[in-house]
């Protein structure tokens, strides 16, 4: 028999918040969570804005020309019946009608509210590909610490190479460099070092000029800002401050 945790996990988080899982499930589900802190932080979104919900969007009232409109569809009328046909008492079907179009109306808000902003999106996959770069061997494709090593490295296997600087004087040692994808989309990614914590910094193009993100998911910090048509995130489990001191140090040399 399959278990529920054989698909994708990212499909089961709802499940698993709204109780639907039984015990056993339940029980991997949460191993599973503790091993992947992204799938994680989506649990604790979608947990904290179900609350909102519930707390906020009260079901809409079902105005009575419109239950009369659902009742009729619901038992095959071709015509609503005459107003003055219709009692003003809501008769079962009518209430019914408006249990289920509370529902439905509930569901879409909750859709839209939990929908995650794209930044919200790209940063869980690039939380995800850091978590899986400390899992690998190595963190990086090219372990290098030499910006001339790394940078041709991306050459012809990626459209452009990343711009690629030396901020070891700063205290953020190039250890290398690897590919992610994000999305569908291959994007080069950097790897410094803070003491004994890696950093990772992937340069994803985007034309478009954004404001800087910060973000805090499951103890790890993420970064990010546009300079010279290149979104780039900056993720690691370091200091908040140590992670804007590297932010800067490497827009001050790359300016």
């Amino acid at each position: 028999m399959t278990s529920p945790t054989d698909k994708d996990p990212g499909l089961l988080v709802h499940a698993y918040v709204d109780g639907e899982l039984d015990p056993a499930h339940a029980l991997e589900f949460e191993q599973q969570l503790a091993g992947d802190p992204a799938l994680a932080a989506q649990r604790d979104r979608i947990d904290a804005l179900r609350r909102v919900i519930g707390e906020r969007l009260p079901p809409p009232a079902l105005p009575l020309a419109l239950a009369r409109r659902v009742e009729a569809s619901v038992l095959g009328s071709r015509a609503a019946p005459a107003a003055s046909s219709v009692s003003s008492r809501p008769s079962w079907r009518a209430l019914a009608a408006s249990v289920l179009l509370s529902l439905f109306v509930a569901s879409g808000a909750t859709w839209f509210v939990v929908r995650p902003s794209p930044a919200d999106e790209v940063a869980d996959m690039v939380l995800a590909s850091h978590v899986r770069a400390l899992m690998a061997p190595q963190p990086a494709d090219v372990a290098s610490s030499d910006q001339h090593t790394v940078k041709p490295w991306f050459n012809g296997k990626l459209p452009e190479a990343p711009q690629v600087v030396d901020l070891g004087s700063e205290g953020f040692p190039l250890i290398g460099g690897r590919i992610d994808v994000i999305g569908r989309t291959p994007v080069p990614t950097l790897v410094y070092r803070r003491r004994q914590h890696l950093i990772s910094l992937l340069a994803i193009p985007d034309g478009k000029s954004a404001a800087e993100v910060r973000r805090a998911i499951a103890g790890y910090n993420i970064v990010s800002w546009s300079e010279k048509g290149v979104r780039y995130w900056a993720v690691s489990d370091v200091a908040a401050a140590d992670l804007d001191a590297f932010a800067k140090a490497f827009r001050d040399a790359s300016a």
